[in-house]
């Protein structure tokens, strides 16, 4: 039950905010690792390696909802998107080798940043989109972070995005897709890393848990078109500010568990 409710969350997340769902995964996951006897310090990395695989399957759902209404610029995916992968390959390795205690306060920082320019600035940017080669830089950033927290790119894309003077839904719709390479690649990163790893609970292949993953995934792909619905429903304001509110509430997780 825990699953299958982590699951609808993160489809409607996905879906609505153009983002995978891991700020509701993979705390849920390390609490359903850590009561069947896993070890915290592997828990936290088998939740973030199980998210990742299931924000796989939930991007693709997100996508196409997004898609049919014409609302994903693949022109900027396509720039972002050498850079996206090999950041969120990278993540995976720089989980498995160093404690992100670091890493994962500047990120609470950033996040809160974020929130309080979207919920109080204009709906549009007024800064136009960097060249290739900043666009590359900004997708490494992004899916170096998003692999390591286990989180979809939509947490770091959309203040981006929309920063860029892209408009906020269309901004939500490319972040959704961004999420899918993000996913792909960190997933298969932490399948590697974690393929000497002992205490792996069982159905675990590195570190993902594939019981776990199947759960999740029923119900994240039931609501993921629902979320994508609403996006394009609600005012363009009103989805900022919930999206600003949604990173608010993300840092806030993410704070807790730091200190």
């Amino acid at each position: 039950m825990p699953l299958l409710a982590a699951g609808a969350f993160s489809g409607l997340l996905a879906g609505l905010f153009g983002v995978g769902g891991g700020i509701v995964v993979v705390p849920v996951l390390v609490l359903l690792f850590a009561a069947r006897g896993v070890d915290p310090g592997l828990a936290i990395k088998l939740a973030v390696g199980t998210s990742l695989a299931t924000i796989v399957i939930t991007s693709i759902a997100s996508i196409y909802s997004h898609h049919r209404r014409g609302a994903v610029d693949w022109s900027v995916w396509r720039r972002l998107m050498p850079g996206v992968l090999l950041g969120s390959l990278v993540g995976a390795f720089i989980v498995d080798a160093l404690p992100g205690r670091v890493l994962y306060g500047v990120f609470v920082v950033f996040l809160y940043a974020m929130a309080l320019r979207m919920f109080f600035g204009q709906v549009g940017g007024r800064r136009p989109l960097p060249g290739s080669a900043g666009l590359r830089g900004a997708g490494f950033g992004i899916g170096l972070i998003s692999a390591a927290m286990g989180i979809g790119g939509g947490t770091l894309s959309v203040p981006f995005l929309s920063y860029c003077s892209i408009p906020v839904k269309r901004a939500v719709a490319t972040a959704a897709a961004i999420g899918l390479p993000i996913a792909l690649s960190g997933s298969l990163g932490f399948l590697y890393t974690g393929l000497d790893e002992t205490g792996l609970p069982d159905g675990s292949i590195g570190y993902i848990n594939l019981p776990a993953f199947g759960g999740i995934v029923i119900a994240s792909v039931v609501f993921a078109p629902l979320g994508a619905w609403l996006a394009h429903q609600w005012p363009d304001r009103w989805l900022k500010r919930a999206f600003a509110i949604f990173l608010v509430v993300m840092a806030t997780r993410m704070a807790y568990g730091w200190l």
